[in-house]
């Protein structure tokens, strides 16, 4: 490993969960949303850092959509004003539309409720060379109905299992899996709830269910660590993104998608042997 690659997995190291597969809960109370483990100082240079890190996402975004040996999912989970929406038009400000897909999951409709919790989400994952960016995920299934009461320790065990056993389907059938909780404090959520409320531009981001949820701040906190400790694994790690900074937050989420995608040994695919020699007239 090089000497940036080291120091690149030590501070990653308090950031992601163990994927020894332990299922033990998850400590979020000792990150600080506020930390910066990835500026560079300045909060400038930061931002010019995630603009070329946007570029550099668009030309591997190209090759990785020629390669189509892979499908990429990236998943940011988080709560009320955690900046998903954000991270998504920073990170992959730069990429073609083609072959670069995103899902904001609300609430399940009649149809998918008809069906399991998961057959919404298959039905949504990326195809060969395709990247998928999930706003929200299959991750709210295991944490407004704990939160809610609705299901049982017995039935959000049973649904770890089925989530672990997905994302490993989806991982050996060669869907490279990046999931991202973003970390924000309570007082930072406080704020950025009254932008909303203040901002005639962004009231309609406003639900006063918002408030509800808050309300549940630390019910919410505990069964995030559950399912950070549960679904951890191997094949679908997740990483903490401490986000109270907006620019940090992309800066993270951006060098960590380019790292992955560099790791592919990406490649065009090969020349039409009847290419060789051809002269267009």
């Amino acid at each position: 490993m090089s000497n940036g690659n080291s120091k690149r997995a030590a501070l990653l190291a308090p950031w992601q969960p163990s994927t020894t597969g332990r299922g033990r809960p998850f400590g979020l109370s000792a990150l600080q949303p506020s930390a910066k483990p990835f500026s560079n100082g300045a909060k400038a240079d930061d931002k010019a850092a995630v603009e070329a890190l946007a570029m550099e996402l668009d030309s591997l975004q190209d090759l990785f959509y020629a390669d189509k040996r892979y499908k990429l999912l990236v998943l940011l989970q988080g709560t009320d004003t955690s900046g998903k929406d954000g991270t998504i038009r920073a990170v992959f400000s730069r990429t073609s539309p083609l072959g670069v897909h995103t899902v904001g999951w609300k609430a399940p409709s009649e149809e998918e409720r008809a069906h399991d919790y998961l057959w919404r989400i298959h039905r949504q994952m990326p195809g060969a060379g395709e990247t998928m960016i999930f706003n929200r995920s299959h991750y709210e299934d295991v944490l407004v109905p704990v939160v809610k009461g609705w299901i049982t320790p017995e039935q959000t065990a049973q649904r770890f299992a089925h989530i672990n056993a997905f994302e490993r389907l989806l991982a050996e059938t060669g869907t490279v899996i990046l999931k991202f909780m973003l970390h924000i404090s309570f007082e930072e959520q406080g704020q950025r709830l009254q932008e909303r409320i203040d901002d005639p531009t962004k009231r309609w981001k406003f639900a006063m269910g918002d408030l509800e949820a808050r309300k549940q701040w630390a019910d919410y906190q505990t069964a995030y660590e559950a399912l950070l400790g549960a679904t951890s694994t191997p094949w679908a790690p997740w990483t903490v993104v401490p986000a109270d900074s907006k620019t940090h937050r992309n800066l993270m989420v951006a060098t960590l998608v380019r790292d992955k995608l560099k790791s592919l040994d990406l490649r065009y695919p090969p020349d039409d042997p009847a290419l060789a020699g051809l002269k267009i007239e």
